[in-house]
């Protein structure tokens, strides 16, 4: 009878990281500081509404990585819908919240451009459109540079359409502990275009 109830208990915990995602971690660190390093996210799903978003994992908003994975997940909503893109990015963003300037610049960076959000998934190349691979996974990563600046991060994500890979901004609230969105500046230069 123990047997099956633990049984039973991993299939849940399985249905679980299934419809809310999951992470595996790799980050070296030294001296309790972030020296550089990386995390893959898998999402089984990406998060359509706010409330889904916050469901997921990452949204304790404890792990500057999974902030940046959030950021991107989120940024993939634009294309079908930008007002729960917007949500979401308000509330990564904490109480510094979405500025006009921002979502201007969103408008600018993401029309018609939605494969732009896409690119920083595995599998997505110029080659298949920008169509990753499912299910989606990102690998923000840091270097020695990241957390330099006490309460602030820079992580990074890596594009397909890019040589290099392209920053998001993090702020760490004191009261909390946890990390917010502070700039998204992984969207500031084009990549090369999808195929036809």
């Amino acid at each position: 009878m123990k047997h099956v109830i633990r049984i039973l208990s991993l299939f849940a915990a399985a249905l679980l990281v299934i419809s809310c995602g999951t992470m595996s971690q790799g980050t070296s660190r030294s001296g309790g500081t972030f020296s550089g390093g990386n995390k893959t996210f898998t999402f089984y799903n990406l998060p359509e509404t706010l409330s889904e978003l916050q469901e997921l994992p990452a949204a304790n908003l404890k792990d500057p990585y999974g902030v940046a994975a959030l950021t991107v997940a989120a940024l993939c909503r634009y294309e079908t819908n930008p007002e729960d893109c917007f949500a979401m990015l308000e509330w990564l963003k904490g109480s510094e919240g979405l500025t006009v300037n921002e979502r201007m610049f969103l408008r600018d960076r993401l029309q018609g451009k939605g494969y732009k959000a896409r690119s920083f998934f595995v599998g997505a190349t110029p080659q298949n459109k920008y169509a990753p691979t499912e299910p989606y996974r990102i690998a923000p990563v840091s270097n020695s540079y990241s957390f330099r600046e006490s309460g602030a991060a820079t992580i990074y994500v890596r594009s397909s359409g890019a040589e290099d890979p392209r920053p998001i901004m993090l702020r760490k609230e004191k009261s909390s502990g946890k990390w917010f969105l502070h700039d998204i500046q992984c969207l500031g230069d084009d990549i090369r275009t999808p195929a036809n």
